[in-house]
């Protein structure tokens, strides 16, 4: 008969890589957004647990903002301002980049934000997200899926994103 030890290794091996993977959601307890760079994911947070996924295109050349115009995305936690209607994007959330403390260190820049496809090429749908193409944002593939992301934010009065370079926050 096998032991214990030897069911648990083959139950762990026979799992769903899913199911191991670090929850990205558990950091914060407040509804949120997290975005993980290196798996080109942007997630809905309550509870500690994520409510949908989403896959995203990010900045051109990048982490690790520090300046206005470098078309990179910052990295770190940042409030989230309410969805706005916009002429180029559909729907933009403005992300409050840089923070007081990064002002102090230098840090310049703004118009950071989570936003849909440029109009002038929605019609791509998902291959939109194809290539990292923003100036430093969070871009999402559809006018559908910025409108979820939106709506969401609304009903659960999320004001907060993090933006990890790692699956995981820190």
């Amino acid at each position: 008969m096998p032991s214990s030890s030897s069911l648990l290794i083959v139950a762990l091996l026979l799992a769903p890589a899913e199911a191991l993977a670090a929850e990205p959601c558990a950091s914060l307890s407040v509804p949120h957004l997290f975005v993980s760079a290196t798996e080109h994911s942007l997630y809905l947070c309550r509870s500690q647990r994520t409510e949908a996924t989403f896959s995203v295109r990010l900045a051109r050349s990048g982490l690790g903002k520090t300046h206005e115009g470098d078309e990179k995305l910052p990295v770190g936690t940042y409030a989230l301002g309410l969805p706005r209607r916009s002429k180029q994007y559909g729907v933009f959330i403005p992300i409050d980049y840089p923070t007081a403390a990064q002002r102090r260190r230098g840090y310049t820049g703004g118009s950071v934000g989570v936003h849909g496809p440029d109009r002038r090429v929605r019609w791509l749908g998902h291959l939109v997200n194809t290539f990292d193409t923003t100036d430093g944002c969070v871009g999402l593939a559809t006018d559908e899926e910025m409108q979820r992301i939106a709506s969401w934010i609304r009903r659960t009065r999320a004001t907060t994103i993090v933006l990890a370079s790692t699956p995981t926050a820190p």
